[in-house]
């Protein structure tokens, strides 16, 4: 089947921008296609010079909207896939319910997050009710190298995105259990991805173990329990991550069926 962008037409408001309007071609043909798009194609199918595709899909990608595959494919980069605002507003309510269940069972605080550009950004969170506990607040930010929630989030994309998200703000030590290099983090990941879950280990704060599963794709979403260390011993992680993973399953098929009745 023909690569084609069915969205590309000429600007009629006297106002339009011929720069932006190739932007959004772009990004248009991008988000159409599954397999991702050569520099080739997407000359031929926007209508523009290869040396001007290169300069504009450059751009894009520095800024996070486009990444390069290896195979030199371009798809839509992680700038591009948050949710809407009312996807988020639904995804919450869906989820409160389920993460208070997991508080009561585990009386720790339950954390429901997404990617937001280069960190995590804590959506919905319900706390502890114990005394001493670790608890963020909605809207607050963590970087994805040192909590669980970005290492679950980011054991889903390809190394070259991991290395663009971690290139933006370094990788500050916080404990001495940090991850300061890519390399190390790249391993970590693997590690992640063969035991279905992420661990933050005294990693973000000394003291405190956080363990979190992503939710099912195409959510760009994970879910969270964290605890102080010493409340949360090493050999609850997996009975904890197994709970973790039920409920974020749980919570991924409810969003599918409320996002339908909609």
């Amino acid at each position: 089947m023909a690569l084609t962008n069915d969205t590309t037409a000429p600007a009629s408001s006297p106002y339009a921008i011929r720069a932006v309007d190739r932007v959004l071609d772009i990004l248009d043909l991008l988000q159409g296609s599954e397999t991702g798009v050569t520099l080739a194609e997407l000359s031929k199918v926007i209508g523009l010079p290869k040396s001007s595709a290169f300069r504009y899909l450059a751009t894009l990608e520095a800024r996070g909207y486009v990444t390069r595959e290896a195979d030199d494919t371009y798809r839509l980069g992680l700038a591009f896939r948050p949710l809407r605002p009312r996807d988020l507003s639904l995804l919450t309510a869906v989820a409160r319910p389920r993460m208070e269940e997991l508080c009561h069972r585990f009386e720790e605080t339950v954390n429901l997050g997404v990617l937001d550009g280069h960190r995590v950004a804590y959506l919905d969170m319900v706390e502890s009710p114990r005394a001493i506990r670790f608890a963020a607040r909605p809207g607050h930010r963590d970087p994805v190298h040192s909590s669980a929630l970005g290492k679950a989030l980011t054991a889903r994309m390809t190394t070259e995105e991991v290395c663009r998200v971690l290139a933006v703000d370094g990788m500050p030590r916080f404990t001495e259990r940090t991850l300061t290099t890519p390399e190390r983090y790249l391993e970590e990941l693997e590690r992640v991805r063969e035991r279905g879950y992420a661990l933050d280990d005294r990693e973000n704060e000394d003291g405190g173990r956080c363990v979190g599963v992503p939710l099912p794709e195409p959510l760009p979403a994970a879910l969270s329990l964290s605890a102080p260390a010493d409340r949360f011993p090493s050999d609850r992680v997996a009975e904890v991550a197994s709970a973790l993973r039920r409920t974020a399953e749980e919570i991924g098929a409810e969003y599918e069926r409320a996002g339908r009745g909609r």
